[in-house]
């Protein structure tokens, strides 16, 4: 799989995967980035890609010194299962 990206024109993180897009959209709070929604290509679904691309999104989000806020079911149920990323939590 290839590196996670901030494509900040779009407000959403992007994970090429075998000539497809996996993305997540967000917004900019002034308190943290609100993950809103994550879209993985059918074909590709079932294959830890959405996992690889919040696991990317959530280190880019550290990087930038930010919080996040899950607004949506797939992001809720990662930080879950993931608790190294408790941190960004607000």
């Amino acid at each position: 799989m290839g590196a996670v990206r901030d494509n900040k024109a779009l407000g959403r993180f992007e994970l090429d995967i075998e000539g497809a897009l996996a993305f997540a959209n967000y917004r900019l709070t002034p308190q943290a980035v609100v993950i809103t929604h994550t879209e993985t290509p059918r074909a590709l679904r079932g294959r830890g890609v959405a996992s690889e691309l919040i696991k990317g999104s959530l280190e880019l989000i550290r990087a930038d010194g930010h919080k996040v806020i899950a607004g949506c079911g797939f992001v809720v149920d990662y930080l879950y299962k993931h608790p190294e990323y408790a941190d960004l939590m607000t």
